[in-house]
């Protein structure tokens, strides 16, 4: 079984994001047996803005060039690994009220026609179905159904559509929130995000 592990969080070492997701790497790792691991750290390694010339090779709308070869195929590269995974696990904070651009970048990479959906006579068709994906998801605020600031949360809402629009619907989110509203309310959603993971 292959699993593929994204971070996108650019503070790496006090990242929640990334605890968070590692934690849940690990969590997989002591319970499927012969788990085959992927990483990809979309800020040390960022993909470029989408345009046609970085689309995959598979894009319909892709433009290759001799000096657009290299992207195109790193793009394919990605694009493949997605489609190999079986568990995908993204640590994702939200900045400025949704997800960081080199998330949206890796995210560009998937959605493409005939590979991870399709539209037809009864509208759009998910492709990528059957994986099982898991959102490990840091707030500084309180962005929650139940918060006040709740319609201005564009990050795990957007994975929801994304993921959802090739054709998986029930994604797996862990959040911790209101991470900068305090030091016992910090604790307090660290700790009750771990016991989440711990229920994986």
């Amino acid at each position: 079984m292959k699993l593929l592990h994204i971070d996108a969080s650019i503070t790496a070492p006090q990242s929640v994001s990334r605890t968070l997701s590692d934690a849940i790497v690990q969590r997989l790792r002591h319970t499927i047996p012969d788990l085959e691991i992927t990483r990809r750290d979309l800020h040390a390694d960022p993909l470029p803005h989408l345009s046609l010339a970085t689309l995959p090779s598979s894009h319909p709308m892709v433009v290759s060039t001799p000096d657009s070869a290299r992207a195109v195929a790193s793009s394919q590269a990605v694009l493949d690994e997605f489609l190999a995974a079986d568990i995908v696990v993204v640590g994702a904070p939200m900045y400025n009220f949704t997800i960081p651009s080199q998330l949206k970048a890796w995210i560009d990479r998937l959605l493409v026609p005939g590979q991870t959906f399709a539209y037809g006579a009864d509208g759009v068709k998910g492709l990528a179905g059957g994986k099982r994906v898991i959102l490990a998801l840091a707030r500084g605020g309180a962005y929650g159904p139940e918060s006040p600031a709740a319609a201005a949360e564009h990050a795990e809402s957007y994975l929801r559509t994304v993921f959802g629009f090739i054709g998986i619907t029930q994604p797996e989110v862990i959040v911790a929130e209101g991470l900068q509203m305090g030091a016992d309310q910090r604790s307090r959603a660290l700790e009750d995000a771990q016991r989440a993971v711990q229920a994986l």
